[in-house]
C-alpha cells in the first residue's frame, strides 16, 4: 500500500509539472525549461502509468494534446483531431516501432516518408470552394484558436487554389520563424525594452498570437505544409508522398528536403545525416517525422490514444538544458579584448557535460538582464561553443548579481578601457601576457616595421622560448640565440638581423602603426604625423588637441590617451629608443615630399606585393592611401579582379594606372627621395 501511495504521489507530482510547463509553453510562449528535460517528465510519467494503467486519468498530459486554446481568438472545431506524435530517442526505439507497426500487419513490407521536424507552431488551413477560409492552432487537438486573419498575412500560405483541387479540404503545417528572423525581431525588442524570445518556436507562436493582424504582418514568418487532413471530393492519390507533391503542385510550400525511404535503414540514414547537418539550415529542427507511406496503411493502422501508429518523431540529441550561472570569468584574447564566459553548474545536454558557455560582451548580457546566480538556459548547436538563451527569471530569489566588466585587466592589472562606439572592452597594455605574441607580429608585419623574414612562426617560436616578451625585446636578439632554434641556419639568422638593424630607420608614420594604439591604421598615423613630429610630441597630446584633426575622432583619441597612460607601454618605447629606432618624422616636410597632395586607391589584387605594404611605401612619400574612391581620388591602381571600385573610377573620370605604372611613379617618387 505504501508502495502505490508513493506511485500515486510521483504521478500526481509529475502531472502538476506537466500541465505547468505545458502552460507556459504553449499558451503563454514563455517555456522554464528546455524541450528535452520537459521530454524527460513526460517519458517518467507515461512509464508509471504503462506500469499502473489503473491510476490513468481522463485529465493526464499523457491523454491530451497540446493545450487548451486561448479563448480570444473565438474557438475552432476541428472536423478530424490534429494527433501529436510519439518519440523515439535512439535507433532502439525506432527498432521496436518498426517491429509494432510490422507485428500489426504482418507480412506487409513498409516504405517510408521523413520529414524535417519544425519548430514552429502547428496550424490548420482550411479551404472552401477554392479559396482559404479557416486556420486555426492545433489547441488540444480537437479545438483549436482562430487565427486566420494572422495567418494570411504570411506569404507562402496560397489565399486560393486552382480548380482542379478538392471542393472542401484541410491541410496542415508548422508557422515558424526563421533564424535570422528570430535575430532581428529580438533586436528589436531588445531596443523597445521588451522580453526576449527564447527560440524560434516561441517567436512564431507569439506572432500567430497577436490580436492585431498587422504586428503579426511586420514578422517574417514561413510556414511548410506537411500533411492533408482531410478532403471532400475529388480523387486523391494513395501515397503520402504522392499526396506532398501533389499538394506542391497546388501551391503549397512543400520542405525541399522530404525524402522517400525504401526500408527503415534508409530511414535511420536520413535521421543521422540530418544529425551533423542540421545547423547548415536557416530555420530550427528537432528532429525527423517517419510516416508510413501508404495511405490504406495508415487507416488500418490507426491511432492509440492521440498518437498515430504509422507516423513517430525521432528527435535529434537535447541542444538546450537549465543550470545556475554559478560566475562569470574574463578571458582575455590575443588582440586584446575582454571576453566574458559563463562558468556554469554542470549539465548534461545531449550526452555531453556543459561547465562553461560563452556570453559576448557586456551590453548582450545586459541586454538578456542575466545576472549571477540566475537559472539559465543553455543552448547548444553540434561542436560551437554553448551559449545562454536567457536567464529563467521566476526562478529568482532576490540575491542574483548584476554583471559589471572589470576596470583592470585580470591577466596584467593594466587599464580596462572600451572606446566609444564599440562593444568589446580592450587591455591597453601590448605587453600584457595574453595579448603579447600578436602584438609582436603584428609590429614585424609590412606596412608596420615590415622585418623580412620575422614571420609569424618564428614569432611564436622567439616568445615561447622565453627569448622576447614585446616588441621593443626583437632589437637585442643575439645571432646565436636564433642559431640555436630549429629550421635557423647562418643564412636566415643572418637576414633577420639584417631586416631588425633596417627597420630602425622606418618612418615614423610606420612606427606609429606598428605600436598596435588602438583604432590607429596605416593611414590615421600618417595622418598623425603631419601634425606630431615625435613619439614624445604624440605622447604628451591632450584630447582636445587630438580631437582638433579634422579626421581623428573620438574613438581614435581616447585609443590614444588611454596607450600612452600605461607605464608597461612606455616601456617598450623606451627599450626601442635606447635600441636606435627613430622617433621623430623625417627632416623632409611633409608638403615637399614627392606625392604630396596625391591620393591613391588601389583595387584588385597585386602581384609585386601585398596592398599594405604598397599603401605603406605611398605614404612614406607623402601621398595618401585611401579604401574608397572619391572625386578627391587622383588614380586608381588596378590589379587582377578589380571590384566595383573600377567603374566607380570610370564615371568618375579618376585616372586609372596599371600595376606596372603604378610601380614605376613610386620608383621614380623614391628615386627622388636620394
Amino acid at each position: 500500500m505504501a508502495e502505490i501511495d508513493s506511485v500515486q504521489g510521483r504521478i500526481a507530482q509529475l502531472r502538476d509539472q506537466l500541465n505547468y510547463h505545458s502552460r507556459r509553453y504553449y499558451t503563454l510562449d514563455s517555456p522554464e525549461i528546455s524541450d528535452s528535460e520537459y521530454d524527460v517528465l513526460m517519458q517518467e510519467l507515461k512509464k508509471l502509468e504503462e506500469a499502473h494503467p489503473e491510476l490513468i486519468t481522463a485529465d493526464s498530459p499523457t491523454q491530451r494534446v497540446g493545450a487548451e486554446p486561448i479563448a480570444a481568438f473565438g474557438i475552432v472545431d476541428h472536423p478530424r483531431q490534429l494527433l501529436s506524435l510519439a518519440n523515439a530517442f535512439s535507433d532502439e526505439d525506432l527498432d521496436a516501432w518498426h517491429k509494432r507497426i510490422s507485428n500489426l500487419m504482418p507480412g506487409h513490407d513498409f516504405d517510408f516518408v521523413c520529414e524535417l521536424k519544425i519548430d514552429g507552431l502547428a496550424v490548420a488551413l482550411t479551404y472552401e470552394n477554392h479559396l482559404f477560409t479557416m486556420g486555426a492552432t492545433r489547441g488540444n487537438g480537437l479545438q483549436g484558436e482562430n487565427i486566420t486573419q494572422n495567418l494570411k498575412t504570411i506569404r507562402s500560405i496560397p489565399l486560393s487554389v486552382p480548380r482542379n483541387a478538392p471542393a472542401r479540404f484541410e491541410v496542415r503545417g508548422e508557422a515558424y520563424l526563421p533564424k535570422d528572423g528570430l535575430k532581428k525581431l529580438n533586436d528589436d525588442r531588445a531596443a523597445e525594452g521588451l522580453p526576449l524570445f527564447a527560440n524560434p518556436r516561441n517567436a512564431a507562436a507569439g506572432s500567430v498570437r497577436q490580436l492585431d493582424p498587422r504586428i503579426t504582418a511586420r514578422r517574417p514568418l514561413d510556414t511548410f505544409i506537411y500533411q492533408l487532413g482531410w478532403a471532400e471530393g475529388g480523387n486523391l492519390p494513395s501515397t503520402h508522398w504522392e499526396i506532398m507533391q501533389y499538394l506542391k503542385s497546388l501551391g503549397f510550400k512543400i520542405n525541399p528536403h522530404v525524402t522517400y525511404c525504401r526500408n527503415i535503414d534508409e530511414v535511420k540514414e536520413y535521421f543521422h545525416g540530418w544529425t551533423d547537418k542540421r545547423e547548415q539550415l536557416p530555420y530550427d529542427i528537432d528532429g525527423v517525422v517517419i510516416k508510413v507511406n501508404s495511405i490504406s496503411f495508415q487507416e488500418e493502422l490507426g491511432a492509440v490514444g492521440h498518437d498515430p501508429r504509422w507516423a513517430i518523431a525521432y528527435k535529434f540529441p537535447a541542444v538546450q538544458g537549465t543550470t545556475q550561472l554559478l560566475d562569470i570569468g574574463i578571458n582575455v584574447g590575443r588582440t586584446g579584448s575582454l571576453n566574458p564566459f559563463a562558468i556554469l553548474e554542470p549539465v548534461n545536454i545531449g550526452g555531453v557535460t556543459i561547465s562553461r558557455a560563452t556570453l559576448h560582451n557586456e551590453d548582450d548580457i545586459h541586454r538578456k538582464d542575466i545576472r549571477v546566480g540566475d537559472w539559465v538556459l543553455i543552448q547548444r548547436a553540434g561542436e560551437v561553443i554553448p551559449e545562454i538563451v536567457e536567464p529563467i527569471v521566476n526562478r529568482r530569489i532576490g540575491n542574483e548579481k548584476v554583471f559589471y566588466m572589470p576596470k583592470t585587466c585580470p591577466e596584467c592589472g593594466a587599464e580596462v578601457i572600451r572606446i566609444e562606439g564599440e562593444a568589446m572592452h580592450h587591455c591597453t597594455n601590448t605587453a600584457c601576457p595574453a595579448q603579447a605574441q600578436e602584438s609582436i607580429i603584428h609590429f614585424a608585419s609590412k606596412g608596420a616595421m615590415d622585418i623580412d623574414g620575422l614571420g609569424e612562426k618564428l614569432c611564436q617560436a622567439l616568445f615561447e622560448q622565453g627569448l622576447i616578451r614585446d616588441s621593443g625585446d626583437l632589437y637585442y636578439l643575439k645571432r646565436e640565440q636564433l642559431l640555436n632554434l630549429e629550421r635557423m641556419g647562418e643564412k636566415s639568422v643572418s637576414r633577420v638581423l639584417n631586416s631588425i638593424e633596417v627597420s630602425k630607420q622606418r618612418p615614423l608614420a610606420q612606427l606609429i602603426f606598428a605600436l598596435g594604439i588602438p583604432n590607429v591604421g596605416g593611414e590615421t598615423a600618417s595622418v598623425l604625423v603631419q601634425h606630431f613630429n615625435s613619439i614624445d610630441t604624440l605622447s604628451k597630446a591632450g584630447r582636445e588637441g587630438l580631437m582638433s584633426i579634422p579626421s581623428i575622432g573620438p574613438k581614435v583619441s581616447d585609443g590614444i590617451l588611454a596607450f600612452f597612460r600605461q607605464p608597461q607601454n612606455i616601456a617598450i618605447i623606451d627599450k626601442l629608443r635606447k635600441a636606435g629606432v627613430r622617433m621623430e618624422s623625417a627632416e623632409i616636410p611633409r608638403n615637399d615630399l614627392p606625392l604630396s597632395g596625391q591620393e591613391f586607391v588601389i583595387t584588385g589584387k597585386m602581384e609585386s606585393a601585398g596592398r599594405q605594404e604598397l599603401e605603406a611605401r605611398i605614404r612614406s612619400l607623402g601621398g595618401k592611401a585611401s579604401s574608397d574612391v572619391t572625386r578627391k581620388t587622383n588614380y586608381l591602381v588596378v590589379g587582377t579582379d578589380p571590384g566595383s571600385k573600377l567603374a566607380r573610377a570610370q564615371s568618375l573620370g579618376t585616372s586609372i594606372l596599371s600595376e606596372n605604372e603604378f610601380l614605376a611613379i613610386l620608383k621614380n617618387a623614391e628615386a627622388a627621395l636620394k
